[in-house]
């Protein structure tokens, strides 16, 4: 009998530079055709990390010189202490807000603005919106993603946010029609926008790693309700656990599963923010 054993790649971190809290695992107003988290079918989950447990986690964190905090979920503004969490956060570094752009409107983004002019350091959004169609964009999400997020875009702008338009290339079209057909929405070339590879969550690790450019697990870790972990695709995942607390968590990872493929694949971090 002939047995193949394929050891795997490790990545090891290089630098804490992202800390990315998962906000919920479970609770979203949105359920989009690629998102990589397993959603009930026919429950609604509300599973909201703790306050005082992420306080403790940053006090552990004390001496480590974070870049950014990235408060990710599903969708992270359903917490019902988003508002403390984030002026929790900015006490220590920057914040970026991973969201679908649903909860903002211009109440919403007036009190942002608010909160970064109280705070030494900066908010940032990452705007989830799939294409420039609103056909195809809704297709992907549900039918009014595209105006919502849109709409959560120009206000944000109104008050001098450059939010970063996260595109997921759920139809493999190319990229740079991709980005010039988004930028002429909002005629405003300053605007970032990251491609991202779709990932299929039923496909299979059928290929070696071999190299990659820039990974997440290598200059971050995830916090969430059940303990440390090494990116968001692996948040609650046995493959991706490093620890409890960030007292004593690992800082090498094996590249093992299919997620790990899609962030090879890609020649930037899949989530966080190269701020060099």
């Amino acid at each position: 009998m002939n047995t193949t054993i394929r050891k795997s790649q490790t990545a090891v971190m290089k630098s804490f530079d992202n800390l990315f809290i998962e906000m919920s695992a479970k609770c979203c107003n949105q359920k989009c055709n690629h998102c990589y988290i397993d959603f009930p079918q026919f429950k609604k989950v509300e599973d909201f990390i703790n306050i005082e447990f992420i306080e403790q986690s940053l006090n552990e964190l004390k001496n480590t010189n974070i870049k950014c905090i990235y408060l990710t979920g599903a969708e992270p503004m359903t917490h019902p202490d988003f508002n403390a969490i984030l002026r929790l956060c900015l006490k220590k570094t920057n914040v970026c807000i991973c969201t679908n752009g649903s909860f903002i409107n211009e109440k919403k983004a007036r009190f942002l603005k608010k909160v970064e002019d109280e705070s030494s350091n900066q908010i940032i959004f990452r705007i989830s919106l799939d294409h420039y169609d609103e056909i195809k964009n809704d297709d992907v999400r549900y039918r009014g993603a595209y105006r919502q997020a849109v709409f959560a875009i120009k206000h944000l702008l109104k008050y001098n946010f450059l939010p970063i338009i996260t595109v997921t290339n759920y139809y493999k079209e190319d990229v740079n029609k991709l980005c010039k057909g988004i930028l002429e929405i909002f005629s405003d070339n300053s605007l970032q926008i990251s491609v991202q590879p779709w990932h299929d969550c039923n496909s299979k690790l059928d290929n070696e790693i071999t190299k990659w450019a820039r990974l997440d697990c290598e200059y971050g870790r995830t916090l969430t309700s059940k303990g440390v972990y090494t990116c968001p695709f692996l948040a609650n995942d046995y493959r991706g656990r490093c620890g409890s607390s960030f007292k004593d968590f690992s800082t090498s990872v094996p590249l093992e599963t299919n997620y790990c493929m899609t962030c090879t694949n890609c020649n930037h971090e899949m989530f966080g923010i190269n701020f060099q």
